[in-house]
């Protein structure tokens, strides 16, 4: 399969090659040793993870330094102000492990542009017969949030992309961000978004406090 990419991109390596996500009927040793051979081949050079949980990217990495393989020191988890879920233990993970996070879904399926409308999807977006989308962020308590998070823009002069792009590249731990666009003009927006600066303090606070709301009362289970 990896033969048949180079060949389409007219390249003879991969800066960067993701595993998409766990293949739970394949042992993680055999995997990594795939991912090696086409290491020493010359045809990969930075193995990553994406949708891969916390202890499954330390797992890789042990295993890695174990086998002396290099190691996936990349990864690619979902996150935005709506899915903020990374922040208690992957995060930090990342940082003490020196694995570097590119983020994707950055505007939550488009969720976070506050175009869509709860009672039916906007024709010919990603929530459009998409039952994947549908499922991770169709729910009332998200319309709430983007309500309010629509608020908090108004009040600091942006726009809802400026806000959930500013907030995710000058107030979290992470390294990149993802855009995904259906047209021209959207990543143009996106990019033009991305250059606004910081968010002023009180939007921060009131981005944490939507997402408190969200995430509900249920303790953390470590300290």
């Amino acid at each position: 399969a990896i033969d048949e990419s180079l060949q389409r991109l007219g390249t003879d390596y991969l800066d960067i090659y993701y595993l998409h996500q766990p293949d739970y009927e394949v042992p993680i040793e055999e995997t990594l040793e795939t991912m090696d051979e086409l290491v020493r081949g010359g045809k990969v050079r930075y193995p990553a993870s994406s949708n891969y949980s916390g202890w499954q990217v330390v797992q890789m990495l042990c295993v890695a330094e174990k086998n002396s393989y290099r190691p996936a020191t990349i990864t690619q988890p979902m996150y935005n102000l709506l899915a903020r879920g990374i922040e208690q233990e992957y995060l930090p993970m990342c940082e003490e492990f020196g694995v570097s996070t590119v983020v994707y879904n950055p505007l939550a399926g488009g969720l976070l542009t506050g175009k869509q409308k709860r009672e039916a999807p906007q024709p010919g977006t990603r929530f459009d017969k998409n039952q994947m989308y549908l499922d991770r962020y169709w729910h009332p308590a998200y319309f709430d949030a983007v309500d309010e998070l629509r608020g908090i823009a108004e009040k600091a002069g942006r726009s809802m992309v400026s806000l959930a792009l500013s907030w995710l590249l000058n107030h979290t731990r992470i390294d990149c961000v993802i855009l995904g666009a259906s047209r021209v003009e959207h990543l143009e927006d996106n990019l033009k978004a991305m250059q606004d600066g910081p968010l002023p303090a009180d939007a921060v606070a009131a981005c944490d406090q939507v997402w408190q709301t969200l995430r509900g009362v249920t303790p953390q289970y470590n300290r």
